[in-house]
This record gives C-alpha cells, sequence and structure tokens, in this order.
C-alpha cells in the first residue's frame, strides 16, 4: 500500500517523543516534592522505610517482576478493592515515572 512506510515512521517518532516526554526527569524542585510525597505520603501507608504496613513494601527486591510502566500506571490509577489511590489527580505521568523509576532503583534512607 503506498504510504504505509511513511504512516509507520510517523507512528514511530509520535511515539518516541511521547515516551521521550514522559520519561524525562522532572526538575529538581519537582524532584524534590516527590521525594517528600514518596517519604512521607507514600510512607504513611508502606511504612515509612518502604518495608511494609498497610501496604506492601516498596524495595527493590520485591519490585523486580514490575516494569516502571506498570509500577507508574498503579501510582497514577491505583488499586481497586485496596486502599491504594489514584495519585492521577496531584501527579503527572513524568512524576509517576519519575517515582517508579526511584522505587525500582532503591531509595537512599
Amino acid at each position: 500500500m503506498p504510504g504505509t512506510n511513511r504512516l509507520n515512521w510517523i507512528a514511530v517518532i509520535t511515539l518516541a517523543l511521547i515516551w521521550a516526554k514522559a520519561l524525562a526527569a522532572p526538575n529538581l524542585q519537582r524532584q524534590e516534592e516527590l521525594g517528600y510525597l514518596l517519604k512521607h505520603d507514600c510512607g504513611s501507608c508502606h511504612g515509612m522505610r518502604l518495608e511494609g504496613g498497610l501496604g506492601p513494601a516498596l524495595k527493590p527486591a520485591r519490585l523486580q517482576s514490575y516494569t516502571v510502566e506498570q509500577l507508574a500506571v498503579t501510582i497514577l490509577q491505583g488499586r481497586p478493592g485496596t486502599p491504594m489511590p489514584p495519585w492521577q489527580p496531584f501527579l503527572s505521568e513524568q512524576d509517576a515515572h519519575w517515582l517508579a523509576t526511584r522505587l525500582k532503583r532503591g531509595i537512599p534512607p
């Protein structure tokens, strides 16, 4: 079909731009705000050291079977039927990806 290759390239470029925007790191001030949120808001359910509490532990070993994308979706949409709320009203996709990446790497004490 004529133009199919062009459409494929447009789709690839569009997806690359979307991913680049989603995966870009928030600015330093926002990173500090997200770190505070992680420690205090997430820590209130997942334990102040993220070793578990009302919610499960958020340590790298426990999260290794999940992708950053899966964790970001959980952060944004919550978990229905559990106390995990959706954070989408307060966080962008970029924020959620940054948080998920930090959780996968481990957060220094």
